[in-house]
């Protein structure tokens, strides 16, 4: 069967690594899809974040990244997938719950699985990482190399650009 696992991934983490992977041993193929939401303030573009992502999950031969710049429901239902892997870490359930009512009111077709964070990732939020490196502080054990050095460069053309 398979299964899609939609965020922003802006940037990718280790927590969203260890839920692919997780989903990988679960599921027949995984879609990571690369949501693009006009009401958010992205660091990466959009296509930026889909190179990253593409990079991260070569590991995996039953994992592919697509980029979404509509409903995910919408394009779930373009594409025929029919369940939408979503992370939970602790404090995320209500909203979690409250997204997954709104997708299935949506689309009733799609299910909604809920995989639990491995306790080593439960704190960790792309937020707070591009805090964490815009003071120069240590991210290396939220991020793979790749991603903490891209975002090192993100944040270095930045300061050029100010």
């Amino acid at each position: 069967m398979i299964a899609a696992f939609p965020g922003s991934f802006d940037p990718p983490t280790l927590g969203h690594l260890n839920i692919i992977q997780r989903s990988s041993a679960i599921f027949d193929e995984i879609c990571v899809i690369i949501a693009e939401n006009r009401l958010k303030n992205y660091l990466f573009t959009a296509e930026e974040r889909f190179e990253l992502v593409s990079a991260l999950v070569k590991p995996w031969n039953n994992v592919s990244v697509s980029l979404c710049r509509g409903l995910i429901v919408d394009f779930l239902k373009e594409k025929g997938i029919p369940l939408l892997i979503r992370g939970i870490r602790e404090g995320d359930f209500s909203y979690e719950f409250e997204l997954s009512m709104m997708n299935n009111r949506l689309n009733p077709e799609i299910e909604t699985v809920f995989l639990t964070t491995d306790t080593k990732y439960s704190f960790i939020r792309s937020s707070a990482i591009k805090e964490i490196a815009s003071f120069g502080g240590d991210i290396s054990s939220m991020v793979s190399p790749e991603v903490e050095r891209t975002l090192k460069e993100k944040l270095v053309q930045i300061d050029k650009n100010a």
